[in-house]
This record gives structure tokens, sequence and C-alpha cells, in this order.
């Protein structure tokens, strides 16, 4: 029986979706915040905790794999960001739900770093 992916498509092709998920990553981790769908924020999520975890420890193999998961700004960024996770075991973002989109009715979110 075929099973099921467990990452959602977004209704993008492979490349498009990798591109707008590293596009939507950049942006919370300079920003601190954004608003966006509940499906996007749900699957930046998982990714953004891992980096900053990683970014904790900050070797340069960690350091490597966050510039190329975010780029250079926003990799320098969140190993500054994640200094202040350091006491904490996880749980460094958080998604509030902010009612429906009035174009479209997409269901809209905040994620942003606790």
């Amino acid at each position: 029986m075929h099973q099921q992916s467990k990452n959602r498509k977004l209704g993008r092709e492979y490349g498009q979706r990798k591109a707008l998920l590293k596009g939507l990553m950049r942006s919370l981790i300079l920003t601190g915040k954004i608003e966006t769908t509940e499906a996007k924020a749900k699957e930046i999520r998982p990714r953004i905790e891992k980096l900053v975890t990683r970014g904790r420890q900050a070797t340069l193999a960690d350091r490597r794999l966050i510039t190329a998961a975010v780029g250079a700004e926003a990799g320098r960024k969140l190993i500054e960001t994640a200094a202040h996770y350091k006491e904490r075991a996880g749980g460094y973002t958080r998604i509030t739900k902010m009612g429906q989109r009035h174009g479209d009715a997409a269901h809209m979110a905040l994620i942003e770093f606790v």
C-alpha cells in the first residue's frame, strides 16, 4: 500500500517548495516573526527548531549546515538568537492562529520566536 508523505506539498513542485520554505525561514530568522498560512507555519516550525538546536552548539559543522540551509546573513543571526536558548530544552517558536484571510479565507497564523 502506498504510504503518505509527512511533508505538505503546499501546491508547489519540489524546487519551488524548497525555495519557499527557505525564504520563510530566512524571514523568520531576520525579523523574529512572520505572518503566513497555518500550513506553511507548521511546515517550517520543525525545520527552524532543528536549526536553533544546531545553533546552540555552533560547531564548525553546525555553522556550515545552518549557512547552507538559510544563507550566511540569516545563519549568523540564527547563531546569535540560539545563544539565548542555551538553557531551554526545545520549543523555541510559537504559532498563534490569526483567523482567516479576507481574500481566500485561508487560515492565517503568526509564527515567532519565544
